[in-house]
């Protein structure tokens, strides 16, 4: 009777691709976990928890993103300054200033919490405008994320 073997990737055995999405009009929370999953590598079938079998994502036109209900008003973040107290934004306030940070917040909370997630980050690249230095990458472009119904 043959047994089943279960593959195990190893570091740098899985060949790692470059995307490019485009954040016009799309919902925060569900391109978010779209690219948790593709930086993670879980819409691989070689999908190993230990080891970073994701890919390079890069997005594009990060300002134009779109939240649901009230929460540009609602929504804060709160950041720890090491003084007392702690700095408190809203988000509409937080897209004005840095609109990379609002993507970049709930893509890292949906991330592995250890030096593997911060790794996972560091393949995560946002940019406000339509213009990204990775060209050279030739990244296949993919449409993830539910348009806004305007």
């Amino acid at each position: 009777m043959a047994t089943v073997k279960t593959f195990m990737a190893k570091p740098g055995q899985i060949p790692q691709k470059w995307v490019l999405v485009d954040a016009t009009d799309k919902i925060v929370g569900r391109l978010a976990s779209q690219i948790a999953m593709a930086l993670m590598g879980k819409h691989r079938p070689t999908y190993t928890p230990h080891v970073d079998t994701g890919d390079f994502v890069v997005v594009v036109n990060v300002d134009k993103i779109a939240f649901t209900g009230k929460k540009w008003d609602q929504k804060v973040y709160r950041h720890y300054t090491g003084y007392p107290g702690q700095k408190v934004e809203r988000a509409d306030d937080l897209l004005a200033r840095a609109p990379e940070r609002v993507l970049s917040e709930a893509v890292r909370r949906m991330l592995p919490k250890n030096k593997l997630g911060v790794k996972m980050l560091s393949k995560l690249k946002l940019y406000a405008g339509p213009d990204h230095p990775h060209q050279a990458q030739q990244p296949e472009v993919v449409d993830w994320g539910k348009k806004i119904e305007r």
